[in-house]
């Protein structure tokens, strides 16, 4: 069977959070933040409109990777704060065991309202995300990635325990023009310790 997010029995609740899967009713709330310069610095699509940021939106299988992070506003009702991405895909293998690694991996990526940073949101969703891959789905790697330059990234991938794998030199072409250097971290199910 190939792990999917359609086998989660959503919303996940977690002490602060709701996550849930995103939908297309969620294109304004997320634009509403993604359109700021200290978001679309880092995210990989930084679109200078709506329109067009809608038009990527419904095309580029967000909704069925990424989950809605949600906060309660304390009156009955919730606001969304961020997502996260659980892009679940295959590992490398050799052609006579490449089958058995189909679908056992995921790469993680989130963005969030900058107005909820630092009180720790972030970290319980992405450890939420986690938790879904290992214990849910049974996934054997997580993977995650960022700009090294983005170090609010970089600590939240270490504070939810990933090991940073590598660093590599002027890697990635960033919007602006420059080459950028980029880190990657990653954890294996043995190691987690939910």
């Amino acid at each position: 069977m190939t792990a999917s997010l359609d086998f989660i029995a959503w919303p996940v609740t977690t002490k602060r959070l709701t996550l849930r899967r995103l939908t297309e009713g969620d294109l304004e709330s997320t634009w509403s933040y993604r359109k700021l310069p200290e978001v679309t610095e880092w995210i990989t699509a930084g679109p200078k409109d709506f329109e067009t940021y809608r038009k990527q939106f419904l095309e580029s299988g967000k909704i069925n990777r990424d989950i809605a992070v949600e906060l309660s506003d304390g009156q009955g009702g919730s606001r969304l704060i961020g997502t996260v991405m659980v892009y679940i895909k295959d590992a490398w293998g050799q052609r006579e065991v490449a089958e058995q690694a189909k679908a056992v991996e995921a790469e993680l990526g989130w963005s969030f309202d900058p107005e909820f940073a630092g009180r720790g949101y972030a970290t319980e969703a992405v450890k939420a995300a986690m938790k879904l891959c290992f214990e849910d789905l049974g996934l054997r790697r997580i993977v995650a990635g960022c700009f090294a330059a983005n170090e609010p990234s970089a600590r939240l991938m270490e504070r939810v325990g990933m090991r940073r794998e590598s660093f590599e030199k002027a890697i990635s072409l960033h919007r602006s023009g420059q080459w950028v250097d980029s880190y990657s971290y990653a954890m294996l199910k043995e190691e987690w310790a939910g």
